[in-house]
Order: structure tokens, then C-alpha cells, then sequence
């Protein structure tokens, strides 16, 4: 049987998820994106979970209108209806979007922002959001990536290691990705890494711009 295809809605309170670690990073990540993002056009947020992330961001750059998107039917009712508390006019309504599939329902962004996918999904999942991306943005537009990763000249954080067993215990394509390997496949997809940026709970900021 084939599923039913997910269609916009409100939802209530009753269908609003709410992820605890959100509150805790969105200021740190809003004051990356600061420096990162452009002034205006549009934002695509792939994997936005919960959506708690977007309504944040679409409040601290009204200038840019937000596209928030995941794979789940669940997420995009919690997406819609934060958004919709949320009454913001620069949120799109989300749109079902797997980053490992060969086409996105988008043509173009000025910017792709990915919060805690890359480590909670197969690498697959990040080889098609580095293609996707690509496909998407401009020449030197960014695509920006936040969480925990494993970095070769720099020891790893207890906790982290602690997360990454835990993770791959739940599912062996799941773990932290070498920050090598996807500056590697960033590369070969035709986005440059520009820049790193450290930021609380041993998370980080990395910066990546279509070449």
C-alpha cells in the first residue's frame, strides 16, 4: 500500500514536539549564523525536527524567509503548527524533504542550513545533502552545518564518545562523521570549506560555500 502523502496543516498543541537541547544552542547558533548568512532571500532548513530551531531564527532575521523541511509526516505537523503559533510571515509552510533523495521539492536557496542531522542519519543522508546543496545554492553562497563531529588534531570530548557508542549501538549507519570525510565529499560535490567555528557542548559550526 502506497502512504499517504503528508499535506500542510496547522496541528495544535497536541502535535507540537518539543526538543530540550533547542533551547539550549539556539542563541549560540544564532550568533554564528549572524556572521554566516546573507542579508536577505531564502533559507532552506533540511531535517528541521521539531521546528522549535526555525521559529527562533525567522524571529532573529526577519529579513530572510525560512523553508523548513524533514522526511517525517510527524515533524512537519510540529513544524507547521510552532510556525503557526509562531505567526511569522518569513516561515514557509515545510515541505517533505529525505536529504538522501536524488530530487529535492526546491529549485533554488540562498543559503542551507542543517542542524543535527549528520551524526542521526546514514552517511547517505549526508552525501545528498552536500549534493543537494550544491544543486541549490549560487556560486559563494553558504551552506552550514551545526553538531558534534570528530576532528583528527583534536582530542574528543568524553561525552562525545559516550554519544557517538550510543548512537551506533541504536543504529551502526548512525555516529559522529570525521570532520575530514565530509570536507572530502563537501569538496567533491562542489562546495569549499571555509571556515570552523567551536561553540558550547563540544558542538560545531562548520562553513562551506558553493564554488
Amino acid at each position: 500500500m502506497t502512504a499517504k502523502p503528508w499535506t500542510p496543516r496547522e496541528g495544535g498543541e497536541a502535535d507540537k514536539r518539543h526538543a530540550p537541547a533547542t533551547v539550549r544552542n539556539r542563541d549560540a547558533i544564532a550568533a554564528v549564523l549572524a556572521d554566516w548568512l546573507p542579508e536577505k532571500g531564502l533559507v532552506l532548513e533540511v531535517a528541521s525536527g521539531s521546528g522549535e530551531h526555525v521559529v527562533h531564527f525567522a524571529a532573529a532575521f526577519p529579513g530572510l524567509l525560512w523553508q523548513p523541511s524533514d522526511p517525517d509526516p510527524a515533524a512537519l505537523t510540529s513544524i507547521a503548527a510552532w510556525s503557526g503559533e509562531a505567526g511569522l510571515a518569513n516561515i514557509a509552510l515545510p515541505l517533505p524533504l529525505d536529504a538522501a533523495a536524488p530530487n529535492w521539492p526546491l529549485a533554488a536557496a540562498d543559503a542551507v542550513l542543517c542542524i543535527n542531522m549528520v551524526h542521526i542519519s546514514p552517511w547517505e543522508a549526508t552525501a545528498g545533502l552536500l549534493a543537494g546543496a550544491a544543486r541549490l545554492l549560487p556560486p559563494g553562497a553558504p551552506l552550514i552545518l551545526y553538531g558534534p563531529y570528530v576532528e583528527a588534531d583534536v582530542p574528543t570530548a568524553e561525552s562525545n564518545l559516550a554519544f557517538d557508542a550510543s548512537l551506533r549501538a541504536r543504529n551502526p549507519d548512525w555516529g559522529l562523521r570525521d570532520t575530514a570525510a565530509v570536507k572530502e565529499a563537501a569538496a567533491a560535490a562542489g562546495l569549499a570549506f571555509a571556515e570552523r567555528r567551536a561553540t558550547p557542548a563540544n558542538n560545531l559550526m562548520l562553513l562551506f560555500r558553493r564554488t
